[in-house]
């Protein structure tokens, strides 16, 4: 996968060699007179030799220009010459911040020629530094002539054979990137035709070296970004998680497919996966910065709806034609329940213990980006019990080879059902060998045989882990805007569900802090506020979370009241006394919430006394 070539303007270099054929038309000699024997009698006839000579110039001009590479393109610009014109070596500068380096030569002997690794300060007295630093060219058409004008820098062409010598600017976006150096082993007298064919060659040949040098960067660009979906490490206690990436053969290493194991502020786990449209290195940015904001969304605590919708509005903003599809699933380790919302991606395939594969069809909405304002996407709850896999993928994985999704669905099946589940990477690397061919280069780092990249992760419920008690106890209420004795009430039941709490001091402060959240909504909304209290875990090891919910939707910020303040210690508080807190926006209003993890019982016994 690499970024698409900026094709040459034909119409710009068509008409330039059109002035360059035609001022060899005013530079050749003329012709005999009658009955005379001038220099052109026994040759061909001029017209003829010049319709010739432009045939060559502009197909060949086309061929520097659009080739693959430095290397190729000096090869190839040796042929533009006629024979009286006797380019004979070639190398090509780039620019550094301080010096000149050597970034390919072609026609000059092992050590008869500027090697590439040569370094040439920008400060020294020599024609490729001076053009550099001046972006003029400089033509040299004899030996006397390079001599008297570059004395320092002589020596360095010495004794090689040529004498003359042309150095030119490589110019991209109006800067000078590089100088390409012609060498000649007979004198030269560089005529106008003659430069103005060297300069038409010089762009051509700067075109080269700026895709040469953007498909570096694409490269840097790739490695950092896949460097990023580094392999998931372990997840939280009852889950496991294995991933792989397989690149398009194009050239990145990265493409516009993704996948992310994101750790979430209330204990859960998040997994994503996706791909932006397109192969190229727009896709792969794209993909960097939507991977980056789902992330975000999902750290804010936002629910699977509400990240899909914002990522899809956010999508919108960086390109109007780019559409995404994505699965986000939050998972709970303790229970096993996923809460899952798809956008236009392939549904997960479920493996049960005994290794049936079933498709989970889930809802799902329009891919992100797709069509503004129309952002909808349910949530299923699916329960992973324990022994089971649940395998996302983009359709890379799928249709790779040729297959449609239906015959590529059961290469996938026949690949993940045998096997022990207990080894996830193992079952991954079946999968990976099952679609890219067996062999080693089936492995995570191979590239995608047709051109559709290929992420792949599997999500396993492991058996065998201690569970804590999940919902044992809770508590749902509503306080309305005209309830205002709502708030005892609630406190009295928040008391009786922490009634047999170790540490009474701890009860005191969770109805605290829950009166302050369900105070903050009714003072400052005109909505009912929703209060959910969970106690989980076993007895001396408990956690009480709280959340407050309302509709409003302006969020809280955290101020520092003065003394005498009658607000705005709410949040302040849930900072200093509370183990967890946050505030997470909903699709619709926001969730204000806090846990608590019980302590072992004050020790009360007489200690010693200061």
């Amino acid at each position: 996968m690499g970024g698409e070539r900026q094709e040459p303007p034909p119409d710009e270099f068509e008409a330039e060699l059109d002035q360059i054929a035609a001022l060899n038309r005013m530079d050749a000699p003329s012709p005999a007179p009658p009955g005379g024997r001038g220099p052109a009698a026994d040759a061909i006839r001029p017209g003829e030799a010049a319709r010739r000579r432009d045939s060559l110039l502009l197909s060949a001009g086309h061929t520097v220009a659009e080739s693959g590479s430095l290397d190729e393109a000096l090869r190839l610009a040796a042929g533009l010459y006629a024979p009286d014109f006797p380019l004979d070596g070639q190398s090509v500068f780039g620019v550094g911040d301080d010096s000149l380096s050597a970034l390919a030569q072609y026609g000059f002997s092992p050590g008869g020629g500027v090697d590439q690794g040569f370094r040439l300060p920008m400060t020294t007295g020599h024609p490729a530094a001076e053009v550099a630093r001046t972006g003029r060219a400089v033509f040299l058409a004899s030996t006397h002539e390079y001599r008297s004008r570059f004395p320092a820098g002589w020596h360095m062409s010495a004794r090689k054979d040529r004498d003359a010598w042309a150095f030119l600017p490589l110019v991209t976006a109006g800067r000078v990137v590089g100088v390409w150096l012609a060498a000649f082993r007979s004198p030269v007298a560089f005529t106008t035709s003659e430069r103005t064919l060297l300069t038409v060659t010089g762009r051509m040949i700067a075109q080269v070296l700026e895709r040469a040098r953007a498909g570096r960067a694409e490269l840097a660009l790739s490695r950092g970004l896949r460097g990023s979906m580094r392999a998931a490490g372990p997840a939280l206690t009852g889950l496991s998680v294995a991933t792989r990436y397989v690149p398009t053969g194009g050239g990145l290493m990265v493409g516009g497919d993704w996948y992310d194991s994101i750790d979430l502020p209330n204990g859960r786990l998040a997994l994503v996966i996706g791909d932006v449209q397109g192969h190229d290195v727009h896709a792969a940015g794209l993909m960097a910065q939507l991977r980056t904001a789902v992330h975000a969304y999902a750290a804010e605590g936002h629910g699977p709806d509400a990240v899909l919708a914002r990522a899809s509005r956010f999508l919108t903003t960086l390109d109007e034609d780019r559409f995404a599809t994505c699965l986000y699933i939050e998972a709970d380790p303790s229970t096993g329940d996923l809460h899952i919302a798809r956008a236009g991606h392939p549904h997960p395939v479920l493996r049960t213990p005994d290794g049936t594969c079933l498709i989970k069809h889930i809802s799902g909405g329009l891919p992100l980006g797709l069509m503004p304002g129309e952002e909808d996407y349910p949530v299923d709850i699916l329960r992973l019990h324990d022994g089971e896999v649940l395998m996302l993928c983009t359709d890379g994985l799928i249709e790779n080879g040729g297959h449609d999704m239906y015959s590529g669905w059961v290469r996938l099946r026949d690949a993940f059902s045998p096997g022990p589940a207990e080894d996830l990477e193992g079952m991954a690397d079946r999968l990976m060998s099952a679609v890219l061919s067996p062999g080693p280069e089936a492995r995570e780092g191979a590239a995608a045989r047709d051109g559709d990249d290929i992420a792949l992760l599997l999500l396993r419920r492991d058996s065998g882990q201690p569970r804590a008690e999940v919902n044992q106890r809770r508590l749902v209420l509503t306080i309305g805007q005209d309830q205002g004795e709502g708030l005892s009430e609630a406190r009295a039941e928040l008391k009786a569900l922490l009634y047999d709490w170790a540490r009474p001091d701890q009860v005191d402060t969770a109805v605290l802090l829950a009166t302050e959240l369900l105070g903050n909504v009714l003072v400052h909304t005109d909505q009912a506020g929703s209060l959910n209290a969970y106690v989980t875990g076993e007895t001396g090891r408990r956690r009480l979370l709280v959340e407050v919910m309302d509709r409003g939707d302006e969020l809280p910020h955290q101020r520092t009241p003065v003394e005498l303040a009658s607000s705005g210690r709410g949040l302040l508080l849930l900072d200093i006394l509370a183990d967890q807190w946050g505030v997470r926006p909903e699709p619709e209003g926001k969730t204000a919430w806090f846990a608590l993890t019980e302590e072992p019982p004050a020790d009360t016994g007489g200690g010693a006394t200061a």
